[in-house]
């Protein structure tokens, strides 16, 4: 059973899914889990799979969504692609994107977190 909170958090993910299809990217995986994190979306843009966070926050009072990715987020978020990048005997090029929606106003942030 999820939580409202969980419930709204899948309708962000949804949004988020539709903006970067819109754009020429497909869905591969959506919530793909693990023991070491979470990754909302998989994607693939061209030959690069492309891992997305989806940050949502109602406005900008705590310094809105990009604010709450945090190192331990990020080191979740990595940790959980290598895990899936584990099926591959030859993995794609990759990158890390994030989506963040404060209010209504969505942003598509790409690259966004080295490793």
């Amino acid at each position: 059973m999820r939580s409202p909170r969980q419930d709204q958090g899948r309708l962000w993910e949804r949004s988020a899914r539709m903006h970067l299809e819109r754009h020429g990217l497909a869905l591969v995986e959506a919530n793909f889990t693990c023991r070491g994190g979470e990754i909302d979306l998989v994607m693939r843009e061209r030959d690069t799979l492309v891992f997305v966070e989806v940050r949502q926050r109602a406005g900008y009072q705590h310094g809105g969504a990009a604010a709450s990715i945090t190192p331990d987020k990020i080191r979740r978020l990595v940790r959980a692609a290598q895990t899936y990048l584990l099926r591959f005997s030859r993995p794609p090029p990759c990158r890390f994107d994030v989506i963040t929606i404060d209010g209504d106003q969505l942003h598509w942030l790409r690259n966004v977190i080295e490793v």
